[in-house]
C-alpha cells in the first residue's frame, strides 16, 4: 500500500515480463491440446455452420487466467482468511500444472510423438471443468468468505457491577443507550471486537439490529471525523470482517449505512446551523 502522495509503483514492466511468457505459454498448451485429442470444432450446427472454434485455446485462457486470478486473491489485503488459503492453495497447484503443461508439451515434441500418452490425455481434458469448479469456489470466498460463528453477538463489556449478564447496545435496558439515527464516537459504547473496553479487555459485537447499529454508528462518526478533517476516508474490510465475523458482503452494506447516516446528519446541521 502507497501513502498519501506517495506514487503507485508503474505497472509497465509487468507487460514486458508477461508478454513473451504469454507467448511461450499459449504455443506450450496449443500445442499439448492438439496432441491430447483438441482441436477445430463447429460449436453452432444449424445455426452458425462455418463458425469454426479450436478448443486448444480453452487450456491456456482457462487454466493462466485462474492462476492469475487465484494468486492475485492470496496477496490481496482484503481477501478473507478462508478465501485467502483456498487461493493461495490453489494458485500454488494451478502455477505447478501449468509448469508441467509446459514439459510435457516439450518433451513430447522434442520426440516427435504424435499423441499423447493416455494418462496426459485424461489430466489435460479434465482441466477446463476443474478451473470451472475453482474459479467458481474461490469468487464464491471471496465475495462470502469472512468468518462466521453461530453464536449469538453480545456486548461483554460491562461484565459485573452489578448486571445480570450481556446488555446489546442501542436498547433502552443499556445505561449509555442513544436517540437512533445520530453518530457516536465514544468509545465506551461503539467500540469493536479486538478494540479495547474500559476496564481492560474486548468488546464483541452484539447480535441483531442493534449490533449493526452499533457499527453503522461508529463508522458514520468516523466518516465525519474525517471530513471534518479534510481526509477521504476509506473502510479497512479485512478489519470489519475479523471483528465482526461476517463477510465482506455484510460489512459493505454497513459501510453503505454509515456513509448514508453520516450525510444525512451533515444535512441535518447545515440546516440547523450546528457545527
Amino acid at each position: 500500500m502507497t501513502g498519501p502522495g506517495e506514487r503507485p509503483p508503474r505497472r509497465w514492466p509487468l507487460a514486458l515480463i508477461a508478454s513473451p511468457a504469454a507467448v511461450a505459454v499459449w504455443s506450450g498448451w496449443v500445442g499439448l491440446g492438439g496432441l491430447c485429442g483438441f482441436g477445430v470444432i463447429h460449436p453452432l450446427p444449424g445455426i452458425a455452420g462455418t463458425f469454426r472454434l479450436n478448443t486448444a485455446i480453452t487450456l491456456p485462457v482457462g487454466v493462466e487466467a485462474y492462476g492469475a486470478y487465484a494468486l492475485a486473491a492470496w496477496v490481496h489485503p482484503h481477501t478473507p482468511g478462508r478465501a485467502r488459503v483456498f487461493a493461495r492453495r490453489s494458485a500454488i497447484g494451478a502455477l505447478a500444472l501449468g509448469m508441467a503443461g509446459q514439459v510435457a508439451y516439450h518433451l513430447l515434441a522434442a520426440g516427435h510423438a504424435d499423441r499423447a500418452p493416455w494418462p496426459v490425455t485424461v489430466l489435460v481434458s479434465c482441466m477446463p471443468v476443474v478451473t470451472l469448479g475453482f474459479g467458481t469456489a474461490l469468487t464464491h470466498l471471496v465475495r462470502h468468505g469472512g468468518p462466521r460463528t453461530d453464536t449469538a453477538r453480545t456486548d461483554i463489556a460491562r461484565t459485573g457491577g452489578g448486571t445480570g449478564g450481556p446488555v446489546p447496545y442501542g436498547t433502552s435496558a443499556h445505561p449509555g443507550a442513544r436517540p437512533a439515527g445520530l453518530p457516536d464516537t465514544d468509545p465506551a459504547r461503539t467500540a469493536l471486537p479486538g478494540r479495547p473496553a474500559p476496564g481492560g479487555g474486548t468488546r464483541a459485537l452484539p447480535s441483531g439490529t442493534a449490533g449493526r447499529a452499533a457499527l453503522v454508528s461508529e463508522l458514520a462518526g468516523e466518516i465525519a471525523a474525517a471530513a471534518a478533517a479534510g481526509r477521504q476516508w476509506h473502510p479497512d474490510y479485512a478489519e470489519l470482517m475479523t471483528r465482526t465475523g461476517f463477510g465482506r458482503s455484510w460489512c459493505e452494506k454497513a459501510v453503505r449505512a454509515a456513509r448514508h447516516l453520516a450525510a444525512g446528519s451533515h444535512t441535518a446541521a447545515g440546516r440547523t446551523g450546528t457545527p
